[in-house]
C-alpha cells in the first residue's frame, strides 16, 4: 500500500503532510511512503531525514499522483495534478469542497475517493484526525501575537515609579476553537480579555479561561447540532451591534474569527463602529479570506483608517508551518489508519463509520 504526498506551491501554502516523525509511523505499519524532492526543505526537514525512515525520493511529480494508493495534500492539486489521479486511489486533504465542487464532481466521475477533512464529524472518536481544531489553535495563537506585534502600547499592567500603564484591553468575537486560544493567549500576557459569541455554550468556556463573556439581552442560541456557528437573525444582529458599539470604544486590539462553513463570513464590525475605536488600535481578522468580519478588511493587505489597522492574511499559518505541519501530519495519520485495513492490506471505505461516510466527497 503506497501513500504519497507532492510539494505545494510554496508561495501559497508552506505547510506539509508527511513530516519525517510521521514517515516513520507510517512504514512501521506497512505502508510504502514516496515524496516530492525537497519536499519539506523550507521546513528544515532534509530529504536525508526522510530517506531515513525509508521514505522514497521522487523527482517526477506525475509519478506520485499516479503510484499511490493514497494521496495527501493540504490543497486540493492543480488541474494538471488532479488529471493523473486514478480509479480507485484515495484523496485526502483540505479540499474546500464548497469551492471545488466542479474538480471534485470530475474526481468523483473517475471513482477517485475523495476525502475532505474539514467535513469531519465533531465527535469524540474523530478528535485525533480534527484538522480544524488544530490548526484554528494555532491561527488563534498567532493572531494574538501578530496583533501585539503592530501594538504601540505595553499589554500587561505595568506600575513604576513614573506611573501605572494600564493593561490593554482585547475583544475576541467567535469563541471557537481559534477564539478560546486567543483568549487564552492574550491573557497570559496580561491583557484584559473580553469575548463574544452566537453561541450560548460559549460563555462558560470563556469564562473558565479568565475572558469577560459578553452577552446579548435576549440572546438565542445559534449553534448547529454539530456544534458550529449558524446565522443569527435580523433582531439578534441588530442587539449585537449596539453591544459591540458600545465595548469597542473601550477595546485595544481586537481578533475576529466569526465564520459559517460554506458561506461568507458574517460582517460583525461595521464601518462606523471602526470610526470610534481609540486611535492606535488593532484588529486582526482571521475570517479575512471568506471576506472578513470587518466591513473594510483586505486580505493580506494592512488597513488603515480613523487611526485603526485591520489585518487578515489568506493563510496565517504560514507564518507557523512546521508546527502547523506537526499536528496537521498526526491528523492525516489518524484519519488513514481509520481508513486502512491492517489484515487484509487495502482501503476499507465503510460508510457505517461515520469519520469514513461524512468526509468522503459523494
Amino acid at each position: 500500500m503506497k501513500i504519497v504526498s507532492a510539494s505545494e506551491d510554496k508561495n501559497i501554502e508552506k505547510r506539509v503532510a508527511i513530516t519525517p516523525e510521521i514517515a516513520k509511523k507510517y512504514v512501521s505499519q506497512g505502508f510504502e511512503v514516496k515524496i516530492q524532492k525537497n519536499y519539506a526543505t523550507h521546513l528544515g526537514f532534509d530529504d536525508n531525514l526522510y530517506k531515513e525512515q525509508g521514505v522514497v525520493i521522487e523527482q517526477d511529480t506525475s509519478k506520485i499522483y499516479e503510484n499511490g494508493d493514497i494521496v495527501v495534500q493540504l490543497n486540493l492539486p492543480v488541474n494538471e495534478n488532479l488529471s493523473q489521479l486514478q480509479e480507485n486511489q484515495c484523496l485526502i486533504g483540505v479540499l474546500d469542497p464548497y469551492n471545488n465542487k466542479e474538480k471534485l464532481d470530475e474526481l468523483k466521475k473517475k471513482k477517485v475517493n475523495s476525502f475532505s477533512l474539514e467535513l469531519l464529524p465533531r465527535i469524540t472518536r474523530a478528535q485525533s484526525m480534527d484538522i480544524l481544531s488544530s490548526q484554528a489553535n494555532l491561527a488563534g495563537y498567532k493572531a494574538v501575537i501578530e496583533s501585539f506585534s503592530q501594538f504601540e502600547k505595553a499589554i500587561p499592567m505595568m506600575m513604576t515609579a513614573a506611573g501605572t500603564i494600564p493593561a490593554a484591553k482585547v475583544l475576541i468575537v467567535g469563541a471557537g476553537v481559534a477564539g478560546l486560544q486567543a483568549i487564552a493567549t492574550a491573557k497570559r500576557t496580561g491583557a484584559i480579555v473580553f469575548a463574544t459569541d452566537v453561541r450560548a455554550s460559549s460563555k462558560e468556556q470563556v469564562e473558565s479561561l479568565g475572558g469577560k463573556f459578553l452577552t446579548v439581552d435576549g440572546a438565542e442560541n445559534l449553534e448547529t447540532q454539530g456544534g458550529y456557528a449558524k446565522e443569527a437573525s435580523d433582531d439578534f444582529k441588530k442587539k449585537q451591534e449596539e453591544l459591540l458599539a458600545e465595548t469597542l470604544k473601550k477595546i485595544d486590539v481586537v481578533i475576529c474569527t466569526a465564520l459559517i462553513p460554506g458561506k461568507k463570513a458574517p460582517v460583525i464590525i461595521k464601518e462606523d463602529m471602526i470610526k470610534n475605536m481609540s486611535p492606535g488600535s488593532i484588529i486582526y481578522d482571521l475570517a479575512a479570506v471568506q471576506g472578513g468580519n470587518t466591513a473594510i478588511t483586505e486580505v493580506d493587505k494592512v488597513i488603515e483608517k480613523y487611526g485603526v489597522k485591520i489585518l487578515g492574511e489568506t493563510n496565517i499559518l504560514n507564518r507557523l508551518p512546521t508546527s502547523a505541519s506537526n499536528l496537521y501530519a498526526k491528523n492525516i495519520f489518524n484519519f488513514v489508519i481509520n481508513l486502512y485495513d491492517k489484515d487484509n492490506k487495502k482501503i476499507n471505505i465503510n460508510h457505517e463509520d461515520e469519520i469514513i461516510d461524512k468526509t468522503l466527497i459523494k
